[in-house]
């Protein structure tokens, strides 16, 4: 047996060409959705990320631009630019991009994007919206990512049992709420479980869906896995590689070689949530323009 992969960069081309037809339908109207992106220090995965946000929103005709701040940025300061986009009625969407420096509070900063613009699903409004059922609200990208690749994957859903491996404020927790609503490409059962799990094999072998969503490298293995399972990794996770020139690898929290033997469908890593956070985002942002020009 050997999985069918559920392309999430193939996936992420359709909602993109979808994104791009109705940004065209704005750019005729004489408007063009803005997106800027806060980069706080160097981080170079920070910058590829950002970098990669970037050329997709050129390519669906969303006009982006990032600010680089310094990591020694004081937190009044930051606010302050926050502040100023928030006012700005040609910026529809900001992003706070992750990992802020140590000295900046992430809760402060998420909270004063104004919710309007918040497309990365972060502030407390929109994130009560989502725990509410509340439709007005964004949905954080990475957990709508996933189930976009349930519905563009055809994978069953509606009272299957679902394992979310991770109990993440950005991934897990959303995730594991949106999985549950009665919803068309939802409606799971779902156990939020975590690496302190006790005898935690067992219950992901219980799974219809499961989704390692944890940061620990090729943690999740083939004796995680019911034979049959769909499988999701949302892991972004560096480990040593001397044969890299850059001395490390990005592998997942999934062990891909062992598990796609066993399981029906899994997403590869990279190409599987990754761009499908990217689009969500985009797709995000369309919205937002399209809410503030009604």
């Amino acid at each position: 047996m050997s999985a069918r992969i559920l392309d999430g960069e193939a996936f992420a081309s359709q909602i993109h060409r979808e994104t791009a037809t109705r940004v065209s339908a704005l750019l005729r109207r004489g408007i063009t959705p803005g997106l800027v992106f806060i980069r706080v220090g160097e981080d170079p995965a920070s910058r590829a990320y950002v970098s990669r946000k970037e050329t997709r929103a050129r390519e669906v005709g969303i006009s982006s631009r990032t600010l680089v701040l310094p990591e020694s940025t004081p937190l009044s300061s930051l606010l302050a630019e926050i502040d100023s986009l928030n006012a700005d009625p040609k910026v529809h969407g900001i992003l706070i991009q992750s990992p802020l420096p140590s000295t900046l509070p992430n809760d402060q900063v998420y909270a004063r994007v104004s919710p309007a613009k918040d497309v990365d699903g972060f502030h407390p409004v929109n994130f009560g919206k989502l725990l509410l059922g509340d439709p007005s609200g964004f949905l954080p990208c990475t957990p709508a990512g996933i189930l976009e690749i349930l519905r563009l994957g055809k994978i069953p859903t509606q009272g299957k049992h679902a394992v979310v491996v991770g109990r993440g404020q950005i991934v897990g927790r959303p995730l594991a709420v949106l999985l549950a609503r009665k919803a068309v490409h939802a409606d799971c059962t779902v156990t939020l479980a975590h690496s302190s799990t006790p005898n935690l094999p067992s219950i992901t072998r219980q799974a219809d869906i499961l989704i390692g969503a944890l940061g620990r490298p090729l943690f999740l293995t083939q004796e995680h896995v019911q034979p049959g399972a769909t499988v999701i990794d949302v892991g972004v996770n560096r480990i040593p590689d001397p044969n890299s020139p850059r001395g490390y690898r990005l592998v997942g929290d999934v062990d891909f070689p062992s598990v796609k033997t066993v399981a029906a469908a899994i997403t590869p890593n990279p190409g599987g949530v990754g761009p499908m956070t990217i689009a969500l985002l985009l797709s995000n942002t369309l919205r937002a323009t399209e809410d503030a020009c009604r």
